[in-house]
């Protein structure tokens, strides 16, 4: 499956989107044709004891789609997508934009978890560097981190999303990060309770070995509400 990522973000970590313009953006998403989920996302706080929290976006969306046709669909400059910008939603003044199309990779989460429901809080983690040999660190990546991930207390979904080319005529400016994950909870305060366990301190174990990279990554807790799907 392909996943478009759009994202908004603004210098001042107090800004938040009006309710006015949020309800705006909640039609526009839901009218994306061809997705299979779409996702909108504001601000969560939850605690990390090992990472202070980055900026966090002012607005997010992601949105799901079978092929990479039905992703560039979404992606034109008369789309419904099209009309999310921080020049028509005034709340979003002098927010920076970012969009990317990855491909997104599930994974099992233990049997007799919660169902994702309507809404959800994620802890996304984005790469935008460099690492040395990128086959080699999202081998090592894929194959050691969900296993963790799928440890943590109260987890309903896992996500590790790849890169792959797109083509768009769409008005935002185009991020390159490496690779982007999610982990997904019912709430801010189980996505908290989770990151202050001991599958955290195993997290971070496994992050010391990962191959060569650089760039760092970038934490930022989001409330997610679905409007498709």
């Amino acid at each position: 499956m392909f996943t478009l990522f759009l994202q908004f973000h603004n210098t001042d970590p107090a800004a938040r989107i009006a309710a006015v313009d949020l309800e705006r953006v909640r039609r526009l998403a839901g009218s994306v044709e061809r997705a299979r989920k779409v996702l909108v996302m504001t601000p969560a706080q939850a605690r990390d004891r090992y990472n202070s929290q980055d900026p966090v976006p002012v607005l997010g969306i992601q949105a799901y789609f079978d092929t990479i046709e039905d992703a560039e669909s979404a992606l034109t400059a008369h789309a419904p997508l099209a009309g999310i910008t921080a020049e028509t939603l005034p709340s979003l003044a002098g927010a920076v934009a970012s969009q990317q199309v990855m491909v997104a990779r599930g994974y099992a989460v233990p049997e007799g978890a919660e169902p994702e429901r309507d809404f959800s809080c994620a802890y996304m983690v984005h790469y935008p560097g460099h690492a040395q040999d990128l086959n080699a660190w999202l081998g090592y990546y894929i194959a050691h981190h969900p296993v963790i991930m799928a440890r943590f207390p109260g987890i309903i979904g896992i996500e590790i999303c790849t890169r792959t080319d797109w083509v768009d005529t769409a008005p935002w400016p185009r991020a390159e990060h490496m690779q982007r994950n999610k982990v997904v909870f019912a709430s801010s305060e189980a996505l908290e309770a989770a990151l202050n366990s001991p599958v955290r301190d195993e997290m971070r174990a496994d992050f010391h070995d990962f191959p060569p990279f650089e760039g760092g990554a970038i934490h930022v807790p989001m409330l997610c509400e679905r409007v498709v799907g």
